[in-house]
């Protein structure tokens, strides 16, 4: 029996009362990679944009961060941090951290409130090559329309309004993981129950009572160490499961709860984010040295030997996309192009490095010089408050708007892929005028993409 099953302790707290469930119009993006993870938008997004093209508006942010932003109605929400572990705050000590939830009205680009909260002790040092790579604001937040939730990693999960007045708050744990990289995992909500899966803080996946806060469930498992993706939902016969990417397996919990359904060998390691497409769970991940691709039919029961397919893949930390049959994964430069149903490589292919017309001997020498720049912005810093990181590795997933792959890189690069069988760039967008970094994920809604970097956030559309 493998360590799933072996190791998993189950605490059901049944308090579930009658919750209100998750309503959310086409053109909303609730939670990270909007409906379900999929990161596929209903609406359409411009193909062509930078500083002086279809450029709404620009915010500078309160503080950095590499969460996503969300949209709620007229609303975006995204999370950032400030006063210890940024440029500016080199003497700071760690007890002066706060992490900020900030409202932005979507048509005029103006901040409609921040909720602000002071980091709880102890915290993990801003050091080494985690924390200085993605900072204290990773986590996504998420929203039910009628009120908005962030995850703030040793301080605990916060509940909001929609006028920013704090509705409850509830600690998960505060312990560290091996590397002390922090958490990332992402909130998401079922039929009125926050998840939250709490890995470094003390490996356990909580289910609470959106509205008053209270513990519905909790999972807690070793197996959940180093696991930084986002859950997803899948809908089935049994009832709607949470499933998970966990270091070399794949999950599928009871959402109600919290229960251990499946669980699957595959994948490249827990640092991704799983995709239900048409009945099965799909998983790509991996490291620098190479990762896994693999497919589990949704619906089964204990442990599943026999997976659909499994095949060696090009993947580091961004969650692939499935449309239209084909999965869509991206891996720094190198875009690939999986079969859904057979898992058959169609393309791999490498994004361009250079924007215009370029000689041979040009592309080369410009395409050196940024390797040896990501190069030396992979080296760690280490001290207290200096700005650290890997400048050069992205965490940005791609979305798709309007049958368009839109895959943005760290330095503000916005390629817009085909979302076809044939590997074709229709734009090289370049935003790489703002030099902090840009690690979330976009949002696109109504015609709109809305785009974080470290120190804005950007509204782009025509």
């Amino acid at each position: 029996m493998r360590h799933a099953f072996a190791i998993l302790v189950m605490t059901a707290v049944f308090c579930l009362s009658d919750v209100t469930s998750v309503t959310a119009d086409s053109q909303a993006w609730l939670r990270f990679r909007g409906p379900n993870g999929t990161g596929i938008s209903d609406s359409t997004a411009p193909i062509e944009f930078g500083q002086d093209k279809n450029m709404k508006w620009k915010l500078d942010l309160p503080g950095r961060g590499v969460s996503s932003p969300i949209v709620v109605g007229d609303r975006v929400f995204v999370t950032c941090y400030s006063g210890y572990g940024v440029a500016g705050a080199e003497d700071a000590t760690i007890e002066e951290l706060k992490r900020h939830l900030v409202c932005v009205d979507r048509t005029s680009g103006e901040i409609a409130w921040t909720a602000t909260e002071a980091a709880t002790m102890p915290e993990d040092e801003y050091s080494g090559m985690g924390v200085p790579a993605h900072g204290y604001a990773s986590h996504t937040p998420t929203s039910d329309g009628e009120r908005v939730y962030a995850f703030f990693g040793k301080s605990g999960v916060f509940a909001y309004d929609l006028d920013g007045n704090r509705l409850w708050q509830k600690e998960v744990g505060k312990e560290s993981g091996r590397m002390r990289w922090g958490s990332a995992s992402s909130p998401i909500l079922h039929d009125g129950i926050l998840i939250v899966l709490a890995s470094d803080e003390a490996e356990t996946m909580f289910g609470f009572d959106a509205k008053t806060g209270e513990e519905v469930w909790k999972a807690e498992a070793a197996g959940f160490a180093s696991t930084w993706g986002t859950p997803a939902l899948a809908k089935g016969e049994k009832g709607t499961e949470v499933v998970v990417a966990v270091p070399e397996e794949t999950w599928g919990l009871n959402a109600k709860t919290g229960k251990v359904r499946w669980y699957a060998p595959g994948n490249g390691g827990g640092s991704h984010s799983v995709v239900i497409a048409d009945g099965f769970a799909y998983s790509i991940g991996g490291s620098r040295g190479g990762g896994a691709a693999v497919a589990v039919s949704l619906g089964g029961s204990g442990e599943i030997e026999d997976v659909a397919w499994e095949q060696k893949a090009a993947s580091r930390f961004a969650t692939p996309l499935v449309y239209q049959g084909r999965i869509y994964s991206v891996a720094g430069s190198i875009v690939a192009c999986y079969d859904a149903k057979s898992g058959d490589k169609i393309f791999e292919e490498r994004l361009p490095q250079t924007f215009g017309s370029k000689t041979p001997n040009e592309k080369h020498a410009e395409e050196e010089q940024t390797e040896n720049k990501e190069a030396e912005a992979d080296r760690p810093r280490r001290g207290r408050g200096r700005r650290g990181g890997r400048r050069g590795m992205s965490y940005a997933s791609p979305v798709l708007a309007g049958g368009n792959l839109y895959i943005t890189d760290a330095s503000g690069k916005i390629y817009v892929v085909s979302a076809k069988p044939e590997f074709e760039v229709l734009a090289m967008n370049d935003l790489s005028f703002d030099t902090s970094g840009f690690h979330g994920t976009p949002a696109i809604s109504d015609g709109h993409m809305f785009l974080r970097s470290h120190k804005a956030l950007y509204c782009i559309g025509e």
